[in-house]
């Protein structure tokens, strides 16, 4: 059986177009923008994707950490933003690297989906250790149990509609519905949790969170947590 990792090592159909690709990144890189805590902070976007408007996050902190899971992600990143000083991409391996207590802002956005619990946890672990004793932890696009693909769909259009793609959504719909996406969310599927779950989940891991009033990007059916450290909070 395919992985969820596979998956995005590849090209995907879930994006409809460029258009849509480009608007997604875009307000996902303004709502970083707007968390991003001081021109001096160093922040690290964990699962980014191709984060095509780093430069734009990069551009408000001191440094910038990318990292991503798939070799063809890191590879169009590295040619992307290899000569922007401001941006180091990292494997998940390097993140481990990272000097402990370094940053000040880690952003998760979209990738509690794919994980297991056990992983989530371990990677909690690892971005406490990472996070300054004032740092925040971000985790963004947490899917609640009763949220459905139905959902997710409407709010697309919505977001096609606004944005001047909607013909394109609704093409691109149909092409996910027989796609290997829509294939390893029946046999895999994705994690999802409820608010109260969630809070529980980074207590455990030594955080003090609390629920955003917003979501990030356009999906406002999902869900957005913030955590500071515990003995900081």
């Amino acid at each position: 059986m395919a992985s969820w990792r596979d998956y995005w090592n590849q090209d995907t159909p879930i994006y409809s177009g460029e258009r849509h690709k480009l608007l997604h990144y875009r307000l996902v890189a303004n709502d970083i923008v707007g968390l991003v805590p001081s021109p001096e902070a160093s922040v690290l976007d964990y699962g980014c994707g191709e984060a095509l408007f780093a430069d734009q996050v990069a551009a408000k902190c001191a440094k910038l950490y990318l990292s991503d899971a798939a070799p063809l992600v890191r590879e169009r990143l590295q040619a992307r933003f290899g000569g922007n000083e401001r941006i180091a991409i990292l494997s998940p391996a390097q993140v481990a690297g990272l000097a402990d207590e370094s940053l000040d802002l880690v952003v998760v956005n979209s990738l509690l989906q794919y994980l297991s619990l056990d992983e989530l946890r371990s990677l909690l672990k690892l971005w406490r250790a990472k996070l300054k004793s004032d740092g925040r932890l971000v985790i963004a696009d947490v899917i609640p149990p009763d949220v459905s693909p139905v959902t997710d769909a409407k709010a697309l259009l919505s977001f096609a509609w606004h944005g001047g793609f909607l013909i394109a959504a609704l093409t691109g719909l149909a092409r996910t519905a027989f796609s290997e996406y829509r294939k390893l969310r029946e046999e895999i599927g994705l994690a999802q949790y409820s608010e109260d779950e969630v809070i529980d989940i980074l207590q455990d891991a030594g955080f003090e969170p609390r629920r955003a009033a917003r979501n990030l990007g356009h999906n406002q059916a999902r869900m957005t947590f913030i955590g500071r450290a515990a003995d900081a909070a």
